[in-house]
């Protein structure tokens, strides 16, 4: 089975999460054993983000370090579970809410398409990028 980073790089939707991935230094992290579960954003949820935005955080990497592990949640935890526990906290060490009540949501953002299992973890994507706070 591939693992978290082989399944975004082959996916045609997280080129931008690819190539912050890239730019912050966590591949290695991410091909490592875990488990972790991420909230991965797509290219859309990227582009949703204000003009200059990315370009800012590539050229501020511990920010955007942060951002991304905020994405970031060890342990292998699927859609039902995340929704038993209602709070994760990131790797990054904020919490993140979990709500399933209407929907499956992840902070302020819709999950698109949840439990995509991979080696090392769970991949659930969303429709906007989360911010720590």
């Amino acid at each position: 089975m591939a693992d978290i980073v082989d399944i975004a790089v082959n996916a045609e939707s997280f080129k931008t999460l690819v190539a912050a991935v890239q730019a912050a230094g966590l591949v290695e992290t991410l091909k490592s054993p875990g488990p972790f579960t991420v909230f991965a954003p797509n290219d859309d949820a990227f582009a949703k983000l204000p003009p200059g935005t990315i370009q800012t955080l590539l050229q501020n990497i511990p920010q955007l370090t942060r951002i991304l592990k905020y994405h970031v949640v060890s342990g292998k935890l699927f859609e039902t579970d995340l929704a038993q526990l209602g709070t994760v906290n990131s790797v990054e060490g904020s919490p993140i809410k979990i709500s399933s009540s209407d929907g499956f949501e992840v902070k302020n953002a819709t999950v698109l398409a949840a439990n995509i299992e991979a080696d090392n973890g769970v991949i659930h994507v969303i429709d906007t990028v989360i911010l720590p706070g």
